[in-house]
């Protein structure tokens, strides 16, 4: 399996999801979304080669669970599947931020085989004008919090509420 290109890795960050989490920040985005908090993620050569074992050291040495961020992570679904699923295996839940929206992706390959993996997906791109620094866990409004297993199951978008 070809490595990953990841930005960052950050350990006990809160802003990602709840509680702490470890947060990996994924090389690589062509929504280019105006105003981007992080628009040195855009190039898909930035960063530094990981493989899917250095990220799980990382991961396992906080016992977090995990959030992918950007970029955007779906830039490189294979590999993601590949630490998605060793995520679960040892029983991480999974964010995952991604500028595609639910209904361009659910169904499709590879997509289809990184959801049953998720708990929640952030979707849609970030638009400036609807920037709302009181949203939880998100930055723009159209912006969803999704609970990909319920939404997987009901066949449409089941919004995530904290519990």
């Amino acid at each position: 399996m070809s490595p990953l290109r990841v930005l960052d890795i950050v350990e006990g960050t809160s802003v990602d999801g709840p509680g702490l989490r470890t947060s990996i920040y994924f090389a690589g985005c062509t929504h280019h979304c105006p105003g981007c908090h992080n628009p040195e993620s855009w190039d898909p050569q930035g960063g530094r080669e990981y493989t899917v074992e250095e990220i799980m050291k990382v991961i396992d040495r906080s016992g977090f669970n995990v959030t992918l961020s950007g970029g955007d992570p779906l830039m490189q679904t294979p590999q993601i599947i590949q630490l998605a699923q060793q995520l679960r295996e040892k029983g991480y839940t999974l964010w995952c931020y991604t500028g595609y929206l639910w209904e361009t992706i659910v169904g499709r390959e590879p997509f289809c085989r990184l959801l049953p993996l998720l708990e929640v997906m952030v979707d849609g791109p970030f638009v400036q004008s609807l920037r709302d620094t009181q949203l939880l866990f998100r930055g723009s409004s159209n912006q969803r919090l999704i609970d990909v297993p319920r939404s997987l199951t009901a066949g449409n978008v089941v919004l995530w509420s904290p519990g």
